[in-house]
């Protein structure tokens, strides 16, 4: 039922929208200030690349339609048989819309910032209900997510070294390293490491990296995650974000990553983390006391893109000390922690690879055009619980093959229009999910 809002709930309303106007026209107003301010420049921040400008604007963006046929019931695990014949339904999606800023001061020192908005954003808004003898009540109005995934300042010595101080992106393993939407096949992020990892994962640290000859480096060192965050359905995913206003650092951590180009049109990259997880949360005293909950993970990546062949693969595997410990703390929480009180594995995996034709190639005026048209298949096998303790009860749910075919068209090479059939599968006592996605996505970095 819909009750007329009184004219108090319409004042507060035009002052929350006047509030949100002066906002917008403040942020347009910084934006001309810094491409008035905006001038050549001679390297960019590897010291390698010619520009016209010191400031970088760019971003990236996704919107996606899906129909999936399936349940979407959350007991659809649990009680598989009853939801077998379950109707379809659908959605629409912006998974990630991204802005960039980056700016170069001169010798050497540079910054770049960057805000990400989840599925839409997220919206709130006050009302004073009337029903509920006029008190104020919060509604939420869009579900998503707005975040700081970047912002650092960096200090170029040369292109074998430089040194970087903030919050950045961990590059470890292949999605976190290459999350473009032009640099996988797929409409949504590929879904074994978008579910056993935190992705995008970014953090507060300090970061070393450079180029020597074919071989390229980065070393970062960084706050530990938080295994009150830890779950059985994405094991350590949600453990690098943090429901409080500050990010505990209790614990230290340190990722490593290497790529190669010894050979044309081929990288070969490896990539690891290990960190301390159990006290790095709040009230980890006597919740915690005397357990590491260290973190192990190591991962293969490879891509090849020559000869109108696009292929790219990974495999990453992780592991939780004193897993079992963690779950009976994290089960015995208080009903308001934000932990999701479940199960967690001392193993997780998970194994991608796929494989993309540019038909284009096929047609002489196609192929001299900027015009691509991929046709690809993908696999990927991930399981959250791979391994637990003996006496933790087995969750063969969480253990999903996906198979993907469909197609990249790119009118540009900005721009990509995605079209994929899907089906993740299960063991026999649950029911597949098959699902039909078609999505537009741009990427680009603009020097003014």
């Amino acid at each position: 039922m819909v009750f007329e809002r009184n004219k108090q709930t319409q004042k507060l309303y035009s002052m929350q929208k006047l509030s949100t106007i002066k906002y917008a026209v403040a942020i347009v107003a910084s934006s001309f200030t810094l491409l008035a301010s905006a001038h050549s420049l001679q390297t960019d921040t590897v010291g390698n690349t010619k520009k016209t400008s010191r400031l970088t604007l760019g971003g990236y963006g996704e919107a996606v339609a899906s129909r999936m046929f399936y349940s979407n019931n959350y007991k659809r695990y649990t009680d598989a048989s009853k939801y077998k014949d379950a109707k379809s339904f659908g959605q629409f999606d912006l998974p990630h819309v991204v802005f960039f800023v980056g700016y170069d001061f001169g010798k050497g020192w540079s910054m770049g910032s960057e805000i990400e908005f989840e599925h839409g954003g997220t919206e709130s808004a006050i009302e004073i209900e009337e029903e509920e003898t006029g008190e104020y009540e919060s509604e939420i109005e869009r579900g998503g997510e707005v975040a700081l995934e970047q912002f650092w300042i960096q200090k170029t010595f040369s292109p074998k070294f430089n040194l970087r101080l903030g919050h950045m992106v961990v590059p470890v393993g292949e999605t976190n390293n290459n999350h473009m939407p032009t640099e996988f096949f797929t409409v949504y992020r590929p879904e074994g490491e978008n579910t056993i990892f935190p992705c995008t994962w970014h953090e507060t640290g300090i970061s070393a990296f450079g180029r020597v000859g074919d071989f390229r480096y980065e070393v970062m060192g960084i706050a530990g995650l938080d295994a009150d965050r830890f779950g059985n359905k994405g094991w350590i995913h949600d453990g690098a974000g943090s429901p409080y206003e500050f990010k505990m650092a209790t614990c230290y951590a340190g990722a490593l990553r290497i790529d190669n180009y010894s050979i044309k049109g081929l990288r070969l990259s490896a990539s690891g983390y290990v960190g301390n997880s159990a006290t790095n949360t709040l009230n980890a005293t006597g919740k915690y006391e005397n357990l590491k909950g260290t973190v192990t993970i190591g991962t293969f990546g490879f891509l090849y893109n020559d000869h109108n062949i696009i292929a790219r693969g990974n495999f990453d595997y992780g592991h939780l000390s004193n897993s079992l410990e963690i779950t009976k703390a994290n089960v015995a929480s208080r009903k308001d922690s934000p932990s999701p009180k479940t199960s967690i594995a001392s193993d997780a995996i998970a194994v991608g690879c796929e494989l993309g034709y540019d038909v284009f190639s096929l047609n002489k005026k196609l192929s001299s055009s900027d015009q691509r048209f991929y046709v690809f298949g993908r696999y990927d096998y991930y399981d959250s619980m791979y391994k637990t303790v003996s006496s933790m009860a087995d969750e063969p749910q969480w253990g999903r093959q996906k198979m993907t075919f469909g197609f990249n068209y790119y009118p540009m090479k900005e721009i990509v229009i995605k079209g994929e059939w899907s089906k993740r599968m299960f063991k026999s006592q649950f029911n597949d999910e098959p699902t039909v996605s078609l999505g537009v996505c741009y990427y680009g970095m603009f020097h003014l």
